[in-house]
């Protein structure tokens, strides 16, 4: 299976911060003083519920100030806004994350992500009991989490052995009437919820959920109301990541919540989630490579959410094989057989809108999943409107990886787009039109599974199509009736306006075309066997497209005339002529007919 460009990227990118040994485990706690800082793990999690990992992304640690903004939305969800604004502000407090910032005057905490505004939220979650609301909050965290969460109770004990400077936050609530009953049962919760036990690919999954609006992508389940989440990842762009809050607004650009137990995640809304786990901190509690690797990940893929494309889904309007939609070159029977037969090796996609990292990622993923039984896959990029950074490196990506197995990418851009500006497209096949690039795959499977093109030796009168079935006296008639024409490399041989006064049996190659103004369209390439021009013999009015030779070669030219004097002279000879005339339009209707189906049978 082809390697997945986002999978290697993760690896050098955990490979290049792995040397990193700044900063230190948090030892305010003692078990999360016991962490081994060499753990690190890196997990991404995309809106269509697809992971990627690498390193210690299935390592359990705790949960920690990670937790908050899922409590602040379970609060939100139980006690509605007002409510909750009511007891606890969203501005940012510029203060560190254990700091006692408390709005003069009504006591209200600043934001719900330092810690006296997560007592608060964790105060107004709803149940009967202290046992019912722990089971709400660890239940809520595991359906983002799409598994079952459990308490790490050896860190519970110990934070709430050495939680003082938490009780004073309590208590101080409870004076100014913030708290309203005893705030050691908040407090008590609010401990059990930081000793949450995660993995670095949990934590990735949760920022999927809140990337992905509220639901679930893995589970379907719908956690938090859209609005609600709307709420929480403002919260958490202005206040995550405490003190350093704007750097990281300005430096990474996505919501985000860090925990001193190591972890950090961030959102993109509406693409994916990442997770970092790696617990030695920075003076401001924050993750030092959890940190870095974000900041990295949102400059190589443009993550920044104030960069992003207008959308960021359904990149792929069709997709089809070049068995069932062929070029637009007719070729020899045995080269048609083979391309039926090996054709699905080739995989065609449409794709359109903006292309954004995540919409990017699903096509990479198509593509990794069937490589199997895929030698060339076609983007065809003619509807999209903007490749954005992160979505161009992925392409590249793709390129290399496949062009590593022997497989191969072609891309579709048209002349005239800038959609590819500022990458390196070297070793990139790319094609002004999917016409091209179709044909271009066509000759590699060829040349793979054969008969591969070659230059065609001359051939008899009885070879044509034109003549199929013809009894030896009806073929020295035709012979008589036509005439050879030579033509040189790119020569035209009848021009759009000109009189369609003859049909030509081909020898050579042409391509017929459609002239749009100055624009020529391909519409056909024919190769020797062929006829064109036969328009004539039902319709004497003028070409409607113009025909070029392609190679040096020859026709044997059938005019109007002559085609007349069969009619009178041997009737039975004009009859077959028309007969396989019509077969010909009739083989042309059926392989238009099945490649519309394609098309629209496409995704």
């Amino acid at each position: 299976m082809t390697a997945s460009p986002i999978d290697a990227y993760l690896a050098r990118l955990h490979q290049d911060w792995l040397p990193d040994n700044s900063g230190a485990v948090a030892d305010y706690i003692p078990p999360l003083a016991l962490a081994d800082p060499n753990s690190f793990g890196i997990a991404v999690t995309t809106t269509e519920g697809h992971s990627y990992e690498v390193g210690d992304s299935r390592v359990s640690f705790t949960i920690q100030s990670m937790s908050k903004p899922f409590t602040y939305g379970l609060a939100l969800q139980d006690r509605g806004f007002e409510a909750v604004d009511g007891k606890v502000g969203v501005e940012p407090s510029g203060e560190a994350f254990n700091s006692i910032s408390l709005a003069p005057g009504s006591g209200r905490p600043l934001n719900p992500m330092i810690n006296a505004g997560a007592i608060t939220s964790t105060s107004l979650v709803a149940g009967s009991s202290a046992a019912e609301r722990e089971g709400r909050v660890v239940d809520f965290y595991g359906r983002f989490a799409g598994r079952s969460l459990e308490v790490d109770m050896e860190v519970y004990e110990s934070e709430r052995d050495t939680g003082h400077r938490n009780r004073a936050i309590g208590h101080m609530l409870r004076a100014f009437g913030v708290l309203e009953d005893d705030p050691d049962e908040a407090l008590d919760l609010y401990f059990r919820q930081c000793s949450v036990s995660v993995t670095c690919r949990d934590l990735s999954l949760m920022a999927g959920t809140l990337a992905n609006g509220g639901v679930n992508p893995l589970t379907g389940d719908r956690v938090l109301e859209r609005d609600l989440v709307d709420r929480v990842l403002s919260v958490m762009t202005t206040c995550g990541m405490y003190d350093s809050a704007g750097e990281w607004v300005v430096d990474v650009g996505m919501p985000a919540k860090s925990g001193v137990g190591g972890g950090v995640l961030a959102v993109l809304p509406g693409q994916l989630g990442i997770a970092v786990f790696s617990p030695p901190l920075d003076p401001h509690g924050n993750s030092v490579r959890g940190v870095e690797v974000c900041r990295q990940i949102s400059t190589d893929l443009n993550l920044n959410l104030l960069h992003v494309a207008r959308s960021s889904r359904s990149a792929v309007r069709r997709t089809y094989t070049v068995a069932a939609v062929p070029s637009r070159r007719r070729r020899p029977e045995a080269q048609i057989a083979a391309l039926a037969e090996v054709g699905a090796r080739c995989v065609v996609q449409i794709l359109h809108g903006d292309l954004v990292f995540a919409a990017m990622e699903s096509v990479v993923r198509g593509v990794v999943e069937r490589a199997a039984g895929v030698d060339i896959e076609v983007l065809d990029l003619t509807e999209v409107t903007e490749v954005d950074l992160g979505a161009g490196r992925l392409l590249v990506g793709l390129a290399e990886a496949m062009a590593a197995e022997g497989r191969a990418l072609a891309i579709v851009v048209p002349a005239d787009a800038d959609l590819l500006d500022g990458l390196s497209t070297e070793g990139l096949e790319v094609f002004p039109d999917l016409d091209r690039a179709t044909e271009w795959c066509e000759e590699r499977l060829l040349a793979a599974h054969g008969p591969a093109s070659a230059p065609q030796p001359r051939i008899g009168l009885a070879e044509h199509r034109l003549a199929r079935g013809l009894d030896p006296a009806q073929l020295a008639a035709l012979e008589e009736a036509v005439v050879p024409l030579r033509f040189e490399e790119g020569e035209r041989i009848f021009a759009v306006g000109d009189p369609a006064d003859a049909a030509f049996l081909l020898e050579g190659e042409v391509t017929l075309e459609l002239e749009i103004g100055s624009a020529r369209r391909r519409l056909s390439t024919l190769t020797p066997g062929f006829s064109f021009g036969e328009f004539a013999f039902a319709d004497a009015s003028a070409r409607p497209v113009s025909v070029r030779a392609e190679t040096a070669g020859e026709c044997l030219v059938l005019s109007l005339d002559a085609f007349e004097r069969i009619g009178e002279q041997t009737p039975a000879l004009q009859a077959a002529l028309l007969r396989n005339l019509l077969a010909g339009y009739y083989e042309i209707i059926g392989r238009t007919t099945r490649e519309v189906g394609s098309l629209l049978g496409g995704r």
